[in-house]
Parts: structure tokens; sequence; C-alpha cells
């Protein structure tokens, strides 16, 4: 049976056709409608991420672009919009960007800055008007102030802020305020978590006690900056006062003006036979530029002689010939001095004098016992002085601490009532002592818990008395009676780390910076000692053998050298002067080839930072080079040789 055709219409195959078409027009549609979304969403988040805005989130849907994410600002959400409109348009954008809710206001940072000088007090900076429970308020700190200066009202700038105090606040201004007590030249800058002091201390023992008590007082949390200085002294009179008899040659008092005239002057006296180390003190109040030269001709002079007492008050030269001297030499030798000496000097040069008899009942004399108790006695011209000198003593001694017994005699010579008070100042510069005044000398013996006492003394008796006028200096150094002497110094401390170290090393864990549990009592030996040095300017260094790459070894030491700083300040040390530095395997002290080597180069040291001996080394190199016109010296400065440096071979592997 033959088969039949089907045939469409027409019409059938028009509706086809436009079936087709549309389909093909959809695809088409569809396809760029793709296209301009990914092409949207791209371009808006490169010009995003270029703007730093990662916060925001892009989608595209079609032609619409929706904007998602959190702005941290009002202002930000706006330059979103803005950047993105730039790139398509505005009305294809869906804002879904949120605002972060604005957070409250950052307290002030609260600081005081307190001035203190002869003109009065200064009070500037912001203080919390709230305070916690007992705290200062700015009038309580006013007021306090103002205690320290009776009659003169401190300049009152401070301003107050509603915020509530740090947790600290309370505690380092009370300490700013103890210290602005304490020192009367100063600028206390107070923080909740620092306080910085800046003041002038009237000499190196005030200024070494300053130090200690602000340390012992800090609070805790609280660091503290401290910057005493002391100003070289005011000397009046400017006094020297050189010795040599039959126990040696000395200084009872050493001032000069400048270092190099320090290094004429001690030059000077170890050629005249002194052996001990003396401080000469370098101060104001010179009467002349060639004080150092005149001091260095005298004490030659005393070493010519060979026994004999040199006394400098100002520009007034005092020469008292010793046991032994003749006359013939005693005459040369003054007659050189007096033709060395600058103009503007004048000497009294007083010869060998024979023994005379005791004169009798013309004497005055005071004890002054160790418990501070002073009895006078002997001769006093009259009532006038004898009223004079029990007045002088209670002022000096305390009211209730002094016994008189003195007798009257108006035949006592000349200038008597001058030399006695004079002693009774000397005496006052002892702990315990006695004094004897008779018309040829004045005597001062006794014990002193201060270095500087025997000095004071030579200065008080050379400027009172007169020149030409002879007085003695007896007086012995006991450390025991030294508030300071107690106090170690830096360099002790620092002497006291390396002998712990020096019997015991700080290990750790092997390749790392944990501390072995083996190491815990040298720490502890450590932080002993450093409990009694606070305020160390030290620096902690770690060091390694030359296993292991450079840069390894360098990290090592470094972590090293943090944990042991870190340890001692969990056992309260005061580590604000401390500072951990690691050096790697750059700084070796044995052989890296060899394993005992390789041991002692794994080490911690303790290096003190601040300077020490720097005024001995001043001194030292003044003295091998000063000129001295009569003498000279053949030693030369050692320098010693610098220390090689061993250079690592190859590194094996690290196994510690």
């Amino acid at each position: 049976m033959p088969k039949r055709l089907l045939l469409l219409s027409p019409t059938v195959l028009a509706a086809l056709s436009f079936a087709a078409a549309g389909l093909v027009m959809l695809l088409i549609a569809l396809g760029a409608a793709l296209v301009i979304e990914s092409r949207s969403e791209s371009v808006v988040s490169e010009r995003l991420a270029a703007a730093g805005m990662d916060w925001v989130g892009v989608e595209s849907d079609g032609l619409q672009v929706f904007l998602t994410g959190t702005a941290p600002t009002e202002a930000a959400r706006f330059t979103v919009l803005n950047l993105v409109g730039s790139v398509v348009d505005s009305s294809r954008i869906r804002d879904g960007l949120d605002v972060a809710p604005a957070s409250a206001l950052a307290p002030p940072r609260f600081s005081v800055e307190m001035l203190r000088n002869d003109d009065g007090i200064q009070l500037i900076g912001l203080i919390p008007k709230t305070t916690q429970i007992g705290g200062l308020t700015a009038a309580d700190l006013a007021q306090a102030a103002a205690a320290l200066t009776p009659g003169v009202e401190p300049a009152n700038m401070l301003q107050a802020a509603e915020y509530a105090p740090p947790e600290t606040w309370d505690a380092a201004l009370r300490f700013g305020l103890e210290a602005l007590k304490m020192l009367e030249r100063s600028k206390i800058s107070v923080m909740a978590d620092r306080v910085e002091v800046t003041a002038i201390a009237d000499s190196a023992e005030e200024k070494r006690q300053f130090e200690a008590d602000l340390m012992a007082s800090v609070p805790e949390g609280v660091k503290l900056v401290a910057d005493i200085s002391a100003p070289r002294p005011v000397i009046t009179p400017f006094t020297l006062r050189f010795i040599k008899d039959a126990t040696g040659a000395r200084f009872d008092a050493c001032s000069a003006d400048t270092a190099r005239a320090q290094g004429q002057i001690l030059a000077a006296a170890r050629e005249a036979g002194m052996t001990e180390d003396v401080a000469c003190t370098i101060g104001m109040g010179v009467p002349s530029p060639r004080w150092g030269e005149a001091a260095a001709a005298g004490i030659r002079a005393v070493a010519a002689l060979n026994a004999g007492t040199l006394t400098f008050s100002d520009t007034d030269i005092t020469l008292v010939a010793g046991d032994g001297v003749t006359q013939a030499e005693f005459d040369r030798v003054v007659g050189e001095l007096r033709a060395s000496l600058p103009d503007v000097f004048s000497l009294d040069a007083t010869p060998p004098r024979a023994e005379t008899a005791a004169q009798g009942p013309a004497e005055f004399t005071a004890t002054l016992s160790a418990e501070g108790k002073v009895e006078l006695r002997g001769r006093l011209v009259d009532e006038t002085q004898q009223a004079a000198v029990d007045a002088f003593a209670r002022a000096q001694f305390g009211a209730d601490l002094v016994y008189v017994a003195t007798l009257l005699d108006q035949n006592l010579p000349d200038g008597w009532p001058v030399r006695v008070l004079a002693g009774l100042e000397a005496l006052g510069q002892l702990h315990d002592g006695s004094l004897l005044v008779r018309s040829d000398l004045v005597e001062v013996k006794g014990v002193t818990g201060s270095q500087e006492a025997r000095a004071k003394i030579t200065q008080i008796l050379s400027s009172r008395l007169g020149q030409g006028q002879t007085f003695r200096v007896d007086v012995r150094y006991d450390e025991e009676l030294d508030p300071l002497a107690a106090l170690p110094t830096p360099e002790e401390c620092e002497a006291n780390l390396r002998t712990v170290m020096a019997s015991q090393k700080i290990t750790f864990t092997p390749g790392s910076a944990e501390i072995a549990s083996e190491a815990g009592p040298v720490i502890d030996a450590l932080a002993k000692i450093l409990q009694d040095c606070p305020g160390l300017w030290m620096e902690i260094a770690g060091h390694t053998d030359s296993q292991g790459s450079e840069g390894g070894n360098q990290a090592l030491s470094q972590a090293r050298a943090e944990a042991v700083l870190i340890a001692l300040q969990g056992r309260r040390v005061d580590v604000s002067g401390m500072t951990a530095v690691g050096y790697g395997e750059a700084l070796p002290i044995a052989d890296n080839e060899t394993e005992a080597g390789r041991e002692a180069n794994r080490r911690i040291e303790f290096v003190l930072k601040q300077p020490g001996g720097a005024v001995a080394a001043a001194v030292e190199a003044a003295v091998e080079s000063a000129a001295a016109p009569d003498f000279s010296t053949d030693d030369s400065p050692s320098v010693a040789p610098s220390e090689k440096t061993m250079r690592p071979k190859p590194r094996p592997a690290r196994e510690d």
C-alpha cells in the first residue's frame, strides 16, 4: 500500500518559524544578561578593592547590583555608594549596607605636670573629676602643693574631665606628690602608668639617696623614669690641704676646678709619696684659673721638705714645715715656691718650731659622744662669749644634749672666741669625737660616717681661723656609720651577678627558649641580687654556639634573653631599665670546634649599660697627660690588644 506524505500547511510552517526565532532571541538575551551581570560584579568589586573597601559584599542579578556589609561610619557608606555609582547606573544599585553604631568617645589621657623651684610650685594638666574611693581631686592636689610652700600659693592650671580614672591613676598621682615633697628643685610628670622625675641634687650622695628612696616607694604597675643630676658643688672657701709626715702623704681636703687641674694635683701628690686613691672634688668657686698649677707647686714643695703641711684657702697659702726640716732647706724650698706661684696667691711659710711647755689652763675642750651628747670644758673670755658658745652648741647639737662646765679668763689670747666657735662648728661634722683649742693649735679628732667630713672640717677651720693659723684634723671614716654605704653601686651589682653566673649557668631545653627546671635556683639567686639593686640600666645578652643557621641562632638567642627577662620580672625584679638582646653566634668566647667550647659559647650575660668608672678613667687620663714643670714620668698608657674574633667554620646542624 503506497505511503502518504504528511504535508504541513503554510500556516503551521509560519508558526514554527516564529517559535524557533523567538527561542533563539531568548537565548541571546539570556546570554547577554549573564555577561552584563558578570561584568558589572567584576568591575564594581575591583574598584572597591582598589579603594580599600574590602568590607563591602557585591552580588549582581541581571542588571541589578546588590551591596551588603557594615560600614564603620555613615560617611564610609556614602563614599561606597558614590564610588559604585561612578561604575554602573545608580538606578541599578540596591543598597543593603548597614552602619556600625557610634562608639562612646574614648576617655582623655590624664596627665599632671608639677614644677617646683625657689619661686614656688606650678600645677598643669588634666585630672579626672570623678575619683576612686579616697582618690585625690584637683583641689586636694592644689592644697597639698600649697602646704609645701607656706605663704606662696601654687600656680594652679589644672583642669578636670568627667571620666572614670584609670586603675593606677591615683597611686601614680600620690607617688608623684611624694616625689614633689622630696625634691625641692624638680619637674614631676604623672601619667596613669608612668611617672617621670627630673630633679637637681646638691651632691652625688644626695642624688644616690633620692634615687634609692624613689625606687623603694614606686607603686606596682607604675614605671618610674628618673633623671636626677648633681651639679658641681660650690666650694667656699676653695680648699686644699696636703700633709706629709711619718705616717705618709695624704690629703685632708682636695679641690680642683677642672679635670686637667685635678690631674695636675693628683700627679704631684703621687710623686710626693701618696699611695691611696683620693677623690679630688671638681667644684665651682675657684679663685684663680691657675689653681691647679699653684696647688701642684705647693705639693712639690712639701715633697722637697719631706715633712710639712700645706693649706690652700682660696688664694691664701699656709706652709708649715714638719719635724726634722733644717732652716737652710726650708729657706731654699720656700724661695723656689714663692717664685713659682702665680701672682694672685699669697704665701705664709712657718719654719720648724721648737716644742714649747704646756700652757696650763689656757685651753678649751669639747667632747661629742656616740649618743650625741656634748660636754664643754675649759676657758672662755667672758660671760658674753660663754653665752654665745652655749647658744651655738645647743643650736648645733640639740638643746638637751649640751653640758657646759667652763671658766672665765680675761687673759686669753686674741681671737680665742673665733677659734672656739670654729672648732665647735667643725666638731658638728662628726659622729663622735673631740675638740682641743689652744693658743697655737685647733685640733679636731673623731669618727664620721661621711666621706666628705674631713674635707668639710678643713674648709671650716681654714676659712674661720685665717691664714697662717695652725690646725690639725684627725678624722677616721667608718663605713658602718655611713647610711649610703649599704647601698650597692651598679658596678657591685654587676659583679655579684657575674659571681653567681660563674658558679652555675642558666640552661634551656635543647633547641628552645624554655628555661630548664634545674636553672630555677640560679634565677632565684640573680633575682635576690637585683631586688637590692633597683633601677639598673642593664642588658641581658643571649649567645649561642655556631651550630645551625646564623639567622636561627640570632632568633634563638633573642628568645632566650627575653625568657630570662620575663623570669626575673615574675620574681618581682624591677626590669624597667633592662633590655634583652640576642647576639646569636657573633661573639664567641671559646672555640666552636670543641664541645667544651660550644658549651661555653651558649650563655646568658648581664652587662651594665650605664657607664661605670668614667670619672676615674678621666682622672687617670688627666694624670697621664698633666705637664708638671719639675718632674716627668716615663710611664706611658698601655693599650690592650684587640681581642680576635673567632670565626666559625662550616656549621653542622644544631643539636641543642
